[in-house]
């Protein structure tokens, strides 16, 4: 009798009309979604678009959602050198190994922290939280990495310092909280050590956490230019991607200047279109692992929050 009062309380409510105020406020907010979607696709079409038009006609008309006189000449000044595959597969290689470590110590240091039995425990929370908030600037860190720890013209040099960030340990941190600490608590009656704990019954409940500081992570490797132009040189073959799409770039727009009023049409070289191409080259991948993730996303990014 009482399952059966509940399904006619849960059908009865959901047959429930919706009153007008409540379908306007509904159709407000999809119209308005709708056009905040449109508005963020919006400009990575028109980067699509005018990636495949030629360069004169993109000099005289400027960006194109649709291209016109359509030409891959842009994606092959990119490609021909034949570097940016080799950038393609280091990105990813650092990409991977980055997140993948950097994601188990964030973790761990998170459960860590989040540990009643813990004695430490404010006193690196509040270590953690300090270096969120000064930095002994540049100068400092160059002379650290090249000259203490000898890391110029070294991928280390890239890969350690997004390995670790203040933010996404304190994100972690806020997330474990949400676990009760019973669960370490049954998992040591029944004589299971504190890795045991922490892989069997605290990482499946962190997937969303995971997920979310995972893809933070891999943007920021996938993104990284700034340490690759500060710790490697010339004498390094290979580059990170985004360094050397962005090296691309600069020495499209010098060769540019340099043929200015020679016999070569200015209007021939494609460098506005260049641009665009590797705007595409450089995003792509990246835009296609955020549906893989998206599901998580939402209830990662929004721990800490105050719950009924």
């Amino acid at each position: 009798m009482a399952k059966k009062k509940d399904l006619d309380l849960a059908s009865s409510s959901a047959k429930v009309k919706l009153g007008v105020s409540d379908i306007v406020i509904r159709t407000f907010g999809y119209i308005l979604t709708t056009f905040y979607a449109l508005a963020c696709i919006f400009p990575f079409l028109i980067i699509l678009g005018s990636s495949f038009t030629s360069e004169s006609y993109l000099n005289r008309y400027g960006v194109q959602l649709i291209p016109h006189e359509f030409t891959l000449e842009a994606y092959k000044a990119v490609t021909k050198s034949g570097l940016i595959w080799k950038s393609y597969i280091l990105t990813i290689a650092i990409t991977a190994v980055g997140t993948l470590i950097g994601l188990s110590i964030i973790a761990m240091t998170g459960y860590a922290l989040q540990r009643r039995d813990f004695p430490f425990r404010n006193v690196i929370s509040f270590y953690i939280y300090f270096t969120s908030l000064f930095a002994a600037g540049l100068a400092p860190y160059y002379l650290l990495m090249t000259q203490t720890y000898k890391l110029k013209d070294s991928y280390l040099a890239v890969l350690l310092p997004l390995m670790m960030s203040p933010w996404l340990i304190i994100l972690m941190k806020n997330f474990v909280k949400s676990i009760p600490h019973e669960i370490t608590e049954s998992g040591k009656i029944d004589g299971a050590g504190d890795m045991r704990i922490f892989v069997s019954l605290i990482l499946p409940m962190l997937k969303p956490a995971l997920a979310t500081i995972g893809l933070f992570m891999a943007l920021g490797y996938w993104n990284e230019w700034y340490q690759s132009s500060l710790f490697l040189s010339s004498r390094v073959d290979v580059k990170p991607l985004q360094y050397m799409l962005y090296e691309t770039v600069n020495s499209t727009e010098a060769l540019k200047q340099t043929v200015a009023g020679q016999y070569i049409t200015v209007t021939d070289i494609p460098s506005n279109t260049v641009k665009m191409a590797t705007a595409m080259l450089a995003t792509g991948p990246i835009v296609l692992l955020y549906p893989f993730v998206q599901r998580y996303f939402i209830s990662g990014i929004t721990v800490g929050a105050v719950k009924g």
